[in-house]
Formats: structure tokens, C-alpha cells, sequence
């Protein structure tokens, strides 16, 4: 149960209206401060922490926000555009949304020195947004030339442009319609349904199973599912690209920076109990009352039509959150060199709400200075250095290789010269870069890094000596192995071939009358797997190198290299030497990988 009914009423045209013009008129205000202080909440697992710190919507004396001293009124948030004009007017001097949601109202709320946006608590990362496509459509690479369809404004903003920059493309090579709402009515999923036209939409789970059946399903036309429909890209995998954040007016922070520092204490608070408890829940299946305590109060905020049940519902709302914590607010807001982090979100957000017309110009965040070491202790958990947890992935390489084409997400490749197996970081740094940025925002999949060799060579002395050996009989276009068709562009075929004979020691006449030796092509075969290893691990340590020279951490886990010889040329039989070049690469490929062969902790936590 993922982001389950964020409704945003919102509607534009790219290019057409600016964030602040689908707003209206909203006049700056004083913060009101007389009784309970408004606090927006969202629909999604990241907010059920805030529920069980207040007590409720409103703050008990018992609860964690009532013995510190808070007195808090929880609202519905779900409509992103009167959030703004409730934090513009002074009704509520915070705001709730994911980075790309308030980056959209980056250019409004700073406007007015009182209302400049502080951010001061990362939530959790989604793990429950999806594209899904229809049959044609393999990997993000496909999506150039199509129509995706997501709601205008609302989170899937950054599921997109994060897909699009994987696959090396922009929002120039796609057509965007924009659906009214999240789900339900006028949504994405509704119009992937209707219009055969649209080609992708972007969804929470409950439309994308309505979609597909699931995750690693696809759609067969019952049920309403759609014929061929799939996931091509996930938050599943895709795990640190969809932020939830809050943000504090900065009159307010200024005035009020104690409240804004026990409710930043008294939400991570909640988070450690709710985690133990849930940790509790799953252990014992399902006898943790806490915890079942917290996912009824869930059930009790959002309604019985939004989560039906608990075990399936509330509890699926909160396992498809994946909160940051202490370590990963320290690393999100501190760490300049995080790939993911405040920084990156910040200048990636902001680029895309002016690329899309929703903002004319680019106004930042400021960001609070909390002291980590000291949250710790009051959060009442030993302090943790945010030192990114390496070898999550468990697994040999291949293991990973196997359904390469099914799983893989987004490819891209580099080309070098014949023979090259070094790489020089300046040459490749924008390469690297992206690779490295591709490792981290896709924190739960392997990025296989795939060395080829072109097969010109090992094509014709297997051709010369199984000729010669009359293994191959025949004429251009009509060549027969050992009695059967043979197709050279097969380079799978032709290696089985190579291995199943002796090909050894022949010769071979040349057109002036000569007699030359023939290379074995079994050396010569591998001779060019050997040339495609040493690229792919050649290019994984160039990477270390250029991620330690900029401060970037990698798990290197997660980066697999692979060695693939000639078995699989872009250009199998290549003409000249510019086609044979195009065989001499190192591809990058972003796979999903199974639940079990993966760590989720982004950090290295103190068990």
C-alpha cells in the first residue's frame, strides 16, 4: 500500500501557469500562534511516526510531542496547493510534501523574507511509486518518443526526471499529459486504461497492481488489468529518488526554533519505536500490540476506505516507507558529496520546476543546524556516524546476469579503442559520474558493468579453420556447418561451435597461393573474453578511484563487473572499422535484483 490517495488538486500546462499563478493571490501572514499550531501531514507510512509521537491528531499529555511540551494539530496535507496558501497566510508555518513537491513552491514561499522555506527533517525514501508501461516498452531507454502520462504536481515529478537522466534522456524526448489527480478519477492509471495512446503512466501500488497484478507481474487483460502493462521502473528499486521533507517558515524557525527541534526529536523518536516494534511485529507474526496499536491509529487517521485492514494495508503502508533516521538526515543534509543528498535533490529539483515552467527563476532551502550527537541523546540511541553501509548486495555476478534482459531498468555504454583496457579519469569523468550517480539512486539493484570485444577476428578463424577442416561447406550466403545452416551474425552459436571442435593447427590459402597457419579460434576466442574482463574490471576501479578523488562512498557490492567476449556485438559481422569499434564497449546496465540478495540498511548501524 504505497502514497494511497495523495490527492493534489492541481492542474497545468507546461509552460503555461507558474506554480504561484495556479496559487492565486495569497497574501503573507503572521504566524498564528494562539492554541494547538497547525501541522500538515500527508498520506503515507512516513507519517505514521507523527501520529503516534501526538498521540492522535491532536497532542495528548502522554504522548512523546505532549511531554515535551507541544501542542500540535495534525491537517490533512493531501492538497499540496492549499498547504502553500495555509503557509503562506500564517495558518501553518510548516510545510509537508516530498523535496520535488516543495521545490515546486520554491519560487512563492520565498518571496516574503518571513516565509523563506527551512529544511529541517528528512522522513523516509519511497519505495511504492511506479511507471508502468505498456508491452513495447522493455527499458527506460524505450521511453524515447512516448507519452507518459502523471499527475500534474505531485511527487512522480522526480520519479520521472530521475528515469529519464538513468536512460540518458530528457523531458524533451518524451510527450507528457498530465492527469488532474493521484488516483481515482482523471489519474494516470485511469487514462493508461482508457487511451491506448499513452504509453507509460506513473502510479501508486494499488493502481499499479489494478495496472499489472504486481510488482514483477504483468498485465494479461482480466480484471481489469491491461494487456501487457508492467513495471519498468520502481521506487522499489529506484530507492533514494522520491525525499520526504519538512519545511519550517523562517519567522517561525527563528521565534520557535525549540518547538521545531522537539518536534524533529520527537519524530525520530517515534520512528526508532515504531521500527523496534514493527521489527517485533514480523519476528512474532503479528504479536507486537504497540505496533498494532500504531497501524489501528493509522487505520483510525486515514479511514477505513483508504486502509481497509491492518495487516495487509496499514502495516503495507508503513513497510513501503524506508525511513532515513538520525545517520541519514546527517548524511542527507551535511554530506555535500552525497549523490542523494540536500545538495544534488536541491539543484536537480529546482532545475526540473524551471524546465517544466512551474517556477521563472530558482530559489533554494535553507536548512536547519541541528547537532546529530545531541539529537542522539535525546532521541535516546547511541550516536552513529553516517558511514554508508558497503556490501549490501550478496551475490556472485552471476547470478545477476541471469534474466539480464527482463530485469534490466536502464542501459547505457562507453566506447574505447582497439585494444584499450585503461581509462582515464578526466576523459571519463562525466561516464563515471553517471554511473556513480546511477549506483546510488538506485540503491537496491546492481549496476553490471559489461566489458565487450568486437568478434571480427575469432569469426574468421573459426570460419578459415572450420573450413578448412570441411566443416563448413558451401557459398556466400548459403554456408552450411556440418551439414547445417550457419548463421555467423550468431556469435552465441558460433562460440558453442568453436568449443565443440578442434580446430587447432590448420592452414589455410591465401589468394596469392599461400599457405599460412590459422590462429586456434578457441584462443583467439578467448583472447578477446580476457580483453572484455579486463575492460569491465579496469572501469570499475577507475570508477573507485574517480568516486575517493571526489569524496563520493560507492558500494562496490553493488558494482559487478563481467567479462561477455564476443557473444554479444552490436554489430555481429562489422564491414569496416567504425562498425567494429562500436563492438569495443563497456555497457552499463541497472538491474533489479532480488529482496533476498540485498542489505536495505543504507547505513551501518550499530545492531
Amino acid at each position: 500500500m504505497k502514497r494511497v490517495l495523495l490527492v493534489l488538486a492541481v492542474c497545468f500546462l507546461v509552460g503555461a501557469e507558474t506554480f504561484e499563478a495556479q496559487i492565486g493571490d495569497t497574501k503573507v501572514g503572521p504566524v498564528i500562534v494562539d492554541g494547538a499550531v497547525r501541522v500538515p501531514y500527508i498520506t503515507w507510512g512516513g507519517d505514521v511516526p507523527t501520529f503516534v509521537a501526538n498521540g492522535g491528531l491532536t497532542t495528548t499529555k502522554d504522548s512523546i510531542f505532549g511531554k515535551a511540551g507541544l501542542n500540535l494539530k495534525l491537517v490533512d496535507g493531501d492538497n499540496f496547493h492549499q498547504q502553500v496558501k495555509d503557509y503562506l497566510s500564517g495558518k501553518s508555518p510548516y510545510l509537508r510534501g516530498t523535496f520535488g513537491m516543495v521545490s515546486l513552491a520554491s519560487e512563492v514561499i520565498n518571496k516574503d523574507p518571513k516565509t523563506k522555506p527551512i529544511m529541517f527533517l528528512q522522513l523516509t525514501w519511497s519505495a511504492g511509486d511506479h511507471i508502468v508501461a505498456r508491452e513495447g516498452i522493455k527499458t527506460l531507454n524505450n521511453l524515447k518518443g512516448k507519452k507518459v502520462c502523471l499527475q500534474a504536481g505531485g511527487p512522480h515529478i522526480t520519479l520521472v526526471d530521475d528515469s529519464l537522466k538513468a536512460a540518458g534522456l530528457g523531458w524533451e524526448d518524451i510527450t507528457v499529459t498530465w492527469a488532474k489527480n493521484l488516483t481515482g478519477e482523471d489519474s494516470p492509471g485511469e487514462r493508461f486504461k482508457k487511451d491506448a495512446t499513452i504509453d507509460a503512466c506513473c502510479v501508486i501500488s494499488p493502481d499499479m497492481i489494478g495496472l499489472c497484478s504486481g510488482l514483477d507481474q504483468k498485465g494479461t487483460g482480466a480484471e481489469g488489468t491491461v494487456k501487457g502493462a508492467h513495471v519498468v521502473n520502481s521506487t522499489a528499486s529506484m530507492s533514494r529518488s522520491i525525499a520526504d521533507v519538512y519545511v519550517v517558515r523562517k519567522d517561525y524557525y527563528d521565534a520557535h526554533k525549540d518547538e521545531v527541534h522537539k518536534f524533529t526529536v520527537g519524530y525520530l523518536k517515534a520512528t526508532e519505536d515504531l521500527l523496534a516494534q514493527k521489527k517485533e511485529y514480523n519476528d512474532g507474526k503479528g504479536k507486537s500490540p504497540k505496533y498494532v496499536e500504531a497501524l489501528k491509529l493509522a487505520q483510525k487517521v486515514y479511514g477505513d476506505k483508504v486502509l481497509p485492514t491492518i495487516e495487509n494495508d496499514a502495516h503495507g503502508l508503513v513497510s513501503d516507507a524506508t525511513f532515513v533516521r538520525i545517520p541519514g538526515n546527517e548524511s542527507f543534509f551535511n554530506d555535500p558529496n552525497n549523490l542523494t543528498g540536500f545538495t544534488a535533490k536541491q539543484t536537480s529539483s529546482l532545475d526540473t520546476a524551471k524546465k517544466l515552467g512551474l517556477v521563472t527563476d530558482k530559489f533554494g532551502f535553507a536548512k536547519a543546524d541541528w547537532d546529530y550527537k545531541k539529537l542522539s541523546e535525546e532521541v535516546g540511541v547511541k550516536y552513529v556516524a553516517p558511514v554508508m553501509a558497503t556490501g549490501r548486495v550478496k551475490g556472485e555476478v552471476t547470478d545477476f546476469a541471469k534474466d539480464l534482459d527482463s530485469n534490466t531498468i536502464a542501459s547505457f555504454e562507453i566506447k574505447f579503442e582497439p585494444e584499450q583496457t585503461t581509462f582515464n579519469i578526466d576523459t571519463y569523468a562525466a561516464d563515471f559520474l553517471r554511473a556513480a550517480q546511477n549506483s546510488r539512486t538506485f540503491g537496491n539493484t546492481v549496476i553490471l558493468i559489461r566489458g565487450h570485444s568486437d568478434p571480427t577476428m575469432a569469426l574468421q578463424n573459426f570460419f578459415w579453420a572450420a573450413q578448412a577442416k570441411g566443416l563448413i561447406t558451401g557459398t556466400t550466403g548459403n554456408y552450411k556447418f556440418k551439414g547445417k545452416a550457419l548463421d555467423l551474425a550468431d556469435t552465441r552459436e558460433v562460440v558453442a561451435a568453436i568449443q565443440s571442435e578442434n580446430l587447432a593447427g590448420l592452414m589455410r590459402t591465401t589468394s596469392d597461393g599461400r599457405k599460412v597457419p590459422i590462429d586456434d579460434p578457441k584462443t583467439t576466442v578467448a583472447a578477446a573474453l580476457q580483453l572484455s574482463s579486463a575492460r569491465a574490471e579496469n572501469v570499475k576501479k577507475s570508477m573507485q578511484e574517480y568516486a575517493k578523488k571526489k569524496g563520493i562512498t560507492l558500494d562496490l557490492s553493488q558494482i559487478q563487473p563481467q567479462g561477455i567476449g564476443i557473444a554479444d556485438p552490436i554489430n555481429p559481422r562489422p564491414r569496416n572499422m567504425g562498425q567494429a569499434k562500436e563492438n569495443m564497449r563497456v555497457e552499463f546496465r541497472i538491474v533489479k535484483i532480488k529482496a533476498e540478495s540485498l542489505s536495505d540498511d543504507d547505513f551501518n548501524f550499530d545492531k
